[in-house]
């Protein structure tokens, strides 16, 4: 019986870690977690921030998704688009989730990134709760 989310992984070229950990720690705000030495010999680095855990792992073939995304839940969304415009990513606003305001962003290699806050600036519903459409 599944119980929870314990991670998301997503995927970078083999040597980007300096500019990913400048990303999601610096920019993003969220704090490295250390690998086991046996999986730290691959490459890569974990990051947390509240429940979020995320895992960027190396393939020397990759290639960004052009749809698979996490959504990320924070607080003060126009704040956060303002420090990812500074910082030179890229933000794209999307309305067509009622009750949320969300926009949508990359990293560094071109992961695609989903930031999202309830309308009325609480935050949104436990993970797993589904608040839109098959499909989206």
């Amino acid at each position: 019986m599944i119980t929870g989310l314990d991670h998301i992984q997503l995927a970078a070229p083999p040597g980007t870690e300096d500019a990913l950990r400048a990303y999601y720690a610096d920019v993003l705000g969220m704090t490295e977690v250390p690998k086991p030495p046996a999986l730290a010999a691959r490459g890569g680095c974990w990051f947390e921030a509240g429940t979020a855990r995320l895992h960027l792992g190396t393939d020397p073939g990759f290639r960004p998704a052009r749809k698979a995304h996490p959504g990320l839940r924070i607080h003060d969304i126009d704040t956060f688009a303002t420090r990812l415009t500074a910082a030179g990513a890229p933000v794209t606003w999307d309305d067509h989730l009622p009750g949320h305001r969300r926009f949508y962003s990359a990293d560094p290699v071109g992961n695609r990134l989903e930031f999202l806050e309830a309308a009325d600036g609480k935050q949104t519903g436990p993970a797993g709760e589904r608040t839109e459409p098959a499909g989206t």
